[in-house]
């Protein structure tokens, strides 16, 4: 039998109880195949609450040299908890709690220094970070020893080389073999793998963002490659990837199976499915990935995963995406088209702004982007092309399947059925994939506008 990978999110093991579901998770998989376990940092009920969120708060706090002793009081008496609640045996519980006293006290000492030169690199703030993961999967290591199970720690904090200088594509084919290879389980080991890898040139947040354990999970899959991989799992607080939002949807169920690209367009339309560059390492690697929940592990989940020919048609979810401003520009006729539209497009890279969906003609472009947090620099940056208008509160609806590239009138029937719903339609936009139809309404009616379409296409059939 092929490796399991089994990726456990910061809410999977966030508190000692936790730690033991997932250890029991683990057990039963060891049971039948190998397993490589990888962790992110604890997190409570929010991210906000989380290790990683405190941890970015302590080394703000130290770049304006303001105290930051509370933030590393509070992540100490959550992994002492959590060990207290989970490692029975005294001599694993006192190795694992000198092991993030030791932890906490290097990170004190490295923020101290922070204090006194005021500057936080990208590789300082990854340092700072990396101790979220190491905590977490070390005590998911006294976790899993407690029970019998023949674990091993495995920092990836320091696995690339200092000589590395730029990341591209070569940069990561290179890591994931490397990655690969450190994690390969070995004499009925079981890796307990931290969710974060370094030192990445300019800073891992910076290169992933957010989400980095997906990415890691990813890279150690992809780097072993289906010859040795069965299949990735993502354990989450959830049953699966659903046909919309169950909290805003009362009809929408759990899908048991969805293509790479429909999740990558589910993501993309706000759908928190998985880290955006992870599909696109596994899905290479053509290795399966499964989501599935930790707090139901008997249910099947949603198979991520290359389908069979699609029915005509098919629409296989449906998705908002809320925050979201539509900027309208017009052209004082200073440019010509292509001139007009190229600096426009400078301009907002040059400010960080993210475009999402774009419609344009001769004179005036239309695009939606996120919501900014200095509107009026952007708004006095783009003056010099013609007249600005930015107006937020609006949201991307958007339905996504395969089966649309086989069929006429999907598009007539979404906008009809928001019509009918009275949800007005302000800008519509089809990717160029041809597996989604995108457009943007008022934030207000995002929520009925969802459960019209969803209801139409889905529900009904």
């Amino acid at each position: 039998m092929g490796i399991i990978v089994q990726k456990f999110g910061g809410t999977s093991v966030g508190n000692g109880e936790r730690m033991q579901n997932v250890a029991g998770i683990v057990e039963r998989t060891l049971a039948k195949q190998p397993v490589i376990v990888v962790v992110s940092a604890m997190s409570g009920t929010t991210k906000s609450e989380g290790t990683t969120s405190l941890l970015l708060a302590a080394a703000d706090a130290a770049r304006q040299g303001a105290p930051f002793a509370r933030e590393l009081e509070l992540i100490e008496q959550n992994h002492f908890k959590a060990l207290g609640d989970s490692v029975r045996d005294a001599a694993l519980r006192d190795e694992a709690k000198q092991f993030v006293t030791d932890e906490l006290t290097r990170l004190k000492n490295f923020l101290d220094a922070i204090s006194v030169i005021r500057e936080l690199s990208p590789r300082s703030q990854d340092n700072v970070l990396a101790v979220g993961e190491k905590l977490s999967a070390r005590i998911l290591t006294a976790v899993l020893n407690d029970r019998g199970v023949k674990a091993v720690f495995t920092d990836l904090a320091h696995v690339i080389s200092h000589d590395e200088t730029a990341v591209n594509p070569a940069f990561f084919r290179r890591l994931q073999g490397q990655l690969g290879e450190k994690c390969r389980p070995r004499g009925g080991e079981v890796p307990v793998v931290t969710g974060f890898f370094g030192p990445v040139p300019g800073g891992l947040l910076a290169a992933v963002g957010r989400g980095y354990t997906d990415f890691t999970t990813a890279m150690i899959a992809a780097g072993l490659g289906r010859e040795q991989v069965d299949e990735l799992q993502v354990w989450k607080e959830v049953d699966g990837i659903f046909t919309a939002d169950p909290r805003k949807v009362p009809s929408a169920r759990v899908l048991s199976r969805i293509s790479p690209a429909e999740a990558a367009e589910l993501t993309y339309f706000g759908s928190e499915v998985l880290h955006p560059f992870t599909m696109e390492r596994v899905v290479s690697a053509n290795v399966p990935i499964r989501i599935k929940n930790s707090f139901k592990p008997d249910a099947e989940g949603t198979v991520i995963a290359a389908s069979p020919a699609e029915k005509a048609g098919r629409i296989t979810a449906v998705t908002v995406k809320r925050g979201v401003s539509v900027l309208n520009i017009t052209s004082n006729r200073m440019y010509n088209a292509y001139g007009f539209l190229s600096r426009v497009f400078i301009a907002l890279a040059e400010h960080g702004v993210v475009v999402d969906l774009v419609s344009t003609s001769e004179v005036s472009i239309s695009c939606t982007i996120e919501r900014l947090a200095e509107p009026e620099r952007v708004r006095a940056a783009l003056g010099e092309f013609g007249t600005v208008e930015l107006t937020p509160g609006h949201a991307i609806l958007a339905i996504v399947g395969e089966g649309m590239k086989l069929a006429t009138g999907t598009a007539g029937k979404m906008f009809s059925t928001l019509g009918t719903a009275g949800v007005n339609i302000e800008m519509i936009s089809q990717g160029a994939s041809e597996i989604n139809i995108s457009c943007v309404v008022k934030e207000e009616q995002a929520v009925a506008g969802l459960n019209a379409v969803h209801d139409a296409f889905i529900t009904a059939g």
